[in-house]
């Protein structure tokens, strides 16, 4: 399994953001299948003020590329980008369009690894 996090900003809005929040209560379960069937097993997002991250735990073979193709082919996923669009931003310094960005990783440690030393 892989992991990967993404961030992306809000509209900084609070009506808007609490209708945003309120879609993911309840995700359209078109949205849900598209996710799992890309292989992508666990997906979280948090929230601190109008920056997002999310947490995709993905299997071996996920592809970022598969799963932009098969969303660009399922009208659903469209139709549900489309609409998430009104609540998202682009983080500074994205490319034009870009949406969720793939952050680096600049430390890990595992949790009897750090134990171990203090």
């Amino acid at each position: 399994m892989k992991k990967y996090c993404l961030a992306l900003d809000l509209v900084p809005d609070e009506k808007k953001i609490a209708e945003y929040e309120a879609y993911h209560k309840a995700v359209w379960p078109e949205i849900l299948k598209s996710i799992h069937d890309s292989g992508v097993t666990k997906m979280e997002i948090y929230r601190f003020g109008y920056r997002m991250f999310m947490i995709m735990t993905v299997t071996d073979d996920f592809s970022f590329e598969q799963k932009a193709k098969a969303d660009a082919d399922n009208p659903k996923v469209q139709e549900w980008e489309t609409l998430m669009w009104e609540y998202q931003r682009q983080i500074p310094g994205c490319k034009q369009g870009e949406k969720w960005v793939l952050m680096d990783k600049i430390f890990e440690t595992e949790s009897t690894e750090f134990y171990e030393n203090y």
